[in-house]
């Protein structure tokens, strides 16, 4: 399986490939370079023309897509009907913005269309990284507080606990967004039950990999 990652940052992309291989129980073929955005809106702004750029140049079967949730509306069931849109879901405006462009696209490359996986982290990858390290750090939490009006954490408090700075090197956030990720790469069981912006990531990879091949039929 061939698969292309955009990202908000280097340390994103590299907890993203390990991540994925988790979840695939094999390590796929990475389309290089992954692609990086400066943060939302940039992601959405620069998605047409990577989802265009790899349906028609190169042979990736897949394209991640990962972002922070920041103070953005969380994905939730509701949101899961047929037809359903929330115009300030992450989750939703990503979705979209892959079914519009990817229905124009005529097949290329001997497949029909580059399919997707999309996650979004509540409310920022950093609380992820924390996952099976500190208990208080879930989605649901995240949600629960938000409604009471009482957030349990601040992003930049996610970001302390896990890189013990808030002025974090590259290199450092490389390093510490690896070795946490390390405990979801035999069992990301734990991380999609806590995190369904992550456990969608999770079902759409698995979609793409166990799904018909995409490719159209060869000519005798």
């Amino acid at each position: 399986m061939n698969v292309a990652l955009l990202s908000e940052s280097p340390a994103d992309e590299a907890a993203l490939r390990e991540l994925v291989t988790g979840v695939l129980r094999v390590r796929p073929r990475f389309i290089a370079p992954g692609f990086r955005a400066r943060g939302w809106p940039n992601v959405a702004q620069v998605l047409p023309s990577v989802i265009r750029h790899l349906h028609f140049n190169t042979d990736a079967d897949a394209l991640v897509v990962a972002v922070d949730a920041d103070d953005s509306v969380v994905h939730g069931a509701a949101h899961e009907r047929p037809g359903y849109f929330h115009p300030h879901c992450r989750m939703c405006q990503l979705r979209a913005v892959h079914r519009q462009t990817t229905k124009k696209l005529p097949p290329a490359r001997g497949r029909e269309r580059l399919l997707r996986a999309v996650g979004v982290a509540v409310p920022a990858i950093e609380a992820w990284y924390l996952c099976g390290r500190d208990p208080a750090v879930t989605e649901a939490a995240w949600v629960e507080g938000n409604a009471r009006g009482a957030r349990p954490y601040s992003r930049a408090e996610l970001k302390q606990r896990v890189y013990a700075t808030d002025r974090p090197s590259l290199a450092h956030e490389i390093d510490c967004a690896l070795r946490e990720v390390e405990r979801h790469r035999a069992d990301s069981r734990r991380l999609e039950h806590e995190f369904p912006g992550f456990a969608a990531l999770a079902a759409d990879l698995r979609a793409a990999r166990d799904r018909p091949p995409n490719f159209l039929p060869q000519p005798l």
